[in-house]
């Protein structure tokens, strides 16, 4: 069962706590928030104050993705703004063995994600202690992009590597996700399918949702 977790980067927020109640009405397993400081990627959203109003309008797990250079400042207060994972990317610090210890410590699942040009060795010594492995299948910065077709490959190979060292690890793709190429990451070994504007667009998300698993349920898959 792929799991869907939409992306508030691409919603209303003027309508926050309506999108994201009709997303956990029509049946999303996570809410995804993603947090970028216009240094590591070109762009600046939000932090640990939107985490927590997403916080009080919904029970579903909140999945806050950090695209900031050196996160280990900010961890606690996403912990403590009602986070449940938290995704630190590879690339934006010194020492991502020390950040994802730390979010275990806070009582978190955490995560940790690469870019599209990151080697994936560099999950290999830190799989064995992770709760996510987020494979990025568009350079990171703005929602809306089209999907990096050799993520499916890359994903392949991410799996026979979570497969042998922690099975328990959820391995999630995040990009450019949408009907054309929802069944190829289900296929590839993803496990969390992150989703901006497939599911938030002005449609109905119980629509778009019912859109992506209709193409999954012909595999066995929804």
């Amino acid at each position: 069962m792929l799991k869907f977790a939409p992306s508030i980067l691409t919603a209303d927020l003027a309508r926050l706590k309506e999108v994201v109640q009709e997303a956990e009405a029509a049946g999303v397993d996570w809410i995804h928030l993603d947090v970028m400081d216009g240094v590591f990627v070109p762009n600046l959203t939000f932090g640990p104050i939107l985490v927590e109003a997403v916080r009080r309008v919904t029970s579903l797990p909140l999945d806050v993705h950090l695209m900031i250079v050196n996160p280990e400042r900010y961890l606690e207060d996403f912990a403590r703004a009602g986070a449940d994972h938290i995704t630190v990317h590879f690339e934006a610090t010194y020492h991502p063995h020390r950040a994802v210890q730390r979010v275990k410590e806070l009582g978190k699942k955490a995560g940790l994600a690469i870019n599209p040009g990151t080697p994936l060795e560099a999950f290999e010594p830190l799989l064995p202690e992770l709760d996510l492995a987020l494979l990025m299948s568009v350079n990171p910065g703005f929602g809306g992009q089209k999907y990096i077709p050799t993520a499916t490959g890359r994903l392949q190979r991410l799996r026979a590597m979570r497969d042998q060292l922690n099975p328990a690890c959820l391995l999630v793709v995040d990009g450019g996700v949408n009907r054309d190429t929802v069944r190829e990451v289900y296929q590839a070994g993803a496990d969390v399918a992150v989703a901006g504007s497939a599911l938030f667009n002005g449609r109905p998300v119980v629509e778009n949702l019912k859109a992506l698993k209709e193409v999954l349920y012909a595999l066995g898959g929804g």
